[in-house]
């Protein structure tokens, strides 16, 4: 280590683990003046699997990561409150994801095959 003096200790909390770092003195000068002059750091939204659609009440989003087995509905189908629209395996396990209300099926583009990340809007239900 160079010199102690050109370094200080600092304890930083990661993953909820409190953990002892060593930083150069000028580095956590430099840390502690932003810290003091800035807001609380915001958190930029993530878009879940790429999907360009925001997930909306109408929206019939994926619980999980996985790939679509089987799609049960074509697009502008009418459904019902709980009638199944696409089959999603993960680990070698089936999720059903039905309708959450009785409506129109629209903006259903997703085929057997495709792999979708939790959050993916799947479809809208109008």
């Amino acid at each position: 280590m160079a010199d102690a003096a050109a370094t200080e200790r600092v304890v930083v909390e990661v993953g909820g683990k409190r953990l002892e770092v060593v930083l150069p003195a000028s580095l956590a000068r430099a840390g502690r003046a932003n810290a003091r002059g800035a807001a609380t750091p915001r958190r930029t939204p993530r878009r879940a699997g790429g999907a360009s659609r925001a997930a909306t009440g109408d929206a019939l989003t994926s619980p999980m990561q996985g790939t679509i087995v089987k799609v049960a509905v074509e697009d502008g189908a009418t459904v019902e409150a709980g009638d199944l629209v696409v089959v999603l395996e993960a680990m070698k396990m089936e999720q059903p994801l039905v309708a959450h209300k009785a409506g129109t099926v629209t903006g259903l583009s997703h085929a057997v095959g495709a792999s979708v990340s939790s959050g993916t809007v799947i479809c809208e239900i109008a």
